[in-house]
């Protein structure tokens, strides 16, 4: 009976294997697809595009709104990076979108906490927890934001880490340096569709898919028993919590997965918010890997925003990961929020449809007039 379970577990994880490998061509391609179509696109749609996206603030609500909706801040910032390396979007106007799809990406943890809404205690320490990597991110745009609009901090940071990769290229905007192994494949498809907005929106499904697939497929293969059986160690202190939320987001491509595994271990009293903080600030960073992926093979900007993506993580990491009174403040607010909603059920629901779409639908309807 053992040998037979343990034989169902290799086919299993083989299969897992397998999903993973083709997940990511797909991925690649997806990529590679979305870039041809958007560089096919034309000059009006272009010039739409730029338009909408001059205002930072503009940019950064659509980014979160778009990933609100599409619940995928990896398929988001990996379709960015290939806009850019497509040249229809600056690295200076798609940093603030970036940051806008960290705050979208946060809305599932949220709305995984609104399953426990029928038992007070437990909602109130789940919301607390999806709520957590909400304010987190919030706190690093109010911080970050504002320095990338008047100095271009991110994105000036950006460029020079990035020229380290093309030391012979100096910045002259998005050129794309070389073609992957799927050009021929997107090129013909492109050309057998002729109509570049119907491509893109075909590109972004099969970037969707990608992610989702490989999420499934190495969450199965390596993090569902991993987690469960070192839960006790994850959260044993911040650094290591920090570590684990990394490694975890890394291999799934997804921090709305990992940080999801969080909200019931909260509710359930296995974990404290407080320790639970330093796994999400690792998810994170985590996260980032996808847009590695997809700038890898691309423009000299592409790769900047990458590198974008990453540094915007890593320095809210840097301001709230070493000093506990600091890490304590977001703790602080989520609680608050949490024991708020468990008196009025209905200003949970409020936060989500003001903070995910209401505001930001607004903001970017009343701009564009």
């Amino acid at each position: 009976m053992e040998r037979l379970e343990n034989e169902k577990d290799t086919v299993n994880k083989t299969k897992s294997y397998l999903m993973m490998l083709l997940a990511l061509v797909l991925f690649i391609f997806a990529i590679d697809l979305l870039t041809v179509a958007m560089s096919n696109l034309n000059n009006v749609v272009a010039e739409n595009i730029l338009q909408a996206t001059r205002n930072p603030f503009v940019s950064l609500f659509i980014g979160l709104l778009m990933t609100a909706l599409i619940q995928s801040s990896s398929t988001v910032t990996a379709s960015i990076v290939a806009v850019v390396a497509s040249g229809h979007l600056t690295l200076e106007q798609a940093t603030p979108m970036v940051m806008g799809a960290n705050i979208g990406t946060t809305l599932t943890s949220t709305l995984v906490s609104l399953s426990y809404i029928m038992n007070r205690k437990q909602f109130k320490r789940a919301l607390s927890a999806g709520m957590l990597h909400d304010i987190f991110n919030i706190f690093t745009v109010i911080i970050l934001l504002p320095l990338e609009v008047y100095f271009g901090f991110l994105s000036k940071i950006s460029i020079r880490i990035a020229h380290f990769f093309l030391p012979n290229e100096p910045y002259s905007g998005p050129i794309v340096y070389n073609k992957v192994f799927t050009r021929p494949i997107s090129e013909w498809i492109t050309a057998a569709i002729d109509i570049p907005f119907l491509t893109t929106i075909l590109s972004i499904f099969l970037v969707f898919a990608a992610i989702k697939i490989l999420s499934t497929s190495v969450y199965k293969a390596f993090v569902l028993n991993s987690f469960q059986d070192i839960n006790k160690l994850i959260f044993k202190n911040p650094y290591m919590a920090f570590l684990y939320g990394t490694f975890f987001t890394a291999a799934v491509q997804s921090s709305t997965v990992t940080t999801s595994l969080v909200v019931p271990l909260v509710a359930n009293k296995k974990v404290s918010v407080r320790k639970a903080f330093p796994f999400i600030i690792g998810a994170n960073i985590g996260t980032t890997i996808t847009a590695a992926i997809a700038a890898i093979y691309k423009s000299e900007a592409a790769i900047a925003l990458a590198i974008v993506h990453f540094l915007f993580n890593f320095i809210g990491a840097l301001i709230f990961l070493p000093f506990p009174r600091l890490r304590n403040i977001p703790v602080f607010l989520a609680m608050f929020m949490g024991k708020k909603s468990v008196k009025s059920r209905f200003l949970g629901f409020a936060y989500i449809l003001l903070t995910f779409f209401i505001i930001p639908f607004l903001l970017i309807y009343f701009s564009n007039d």
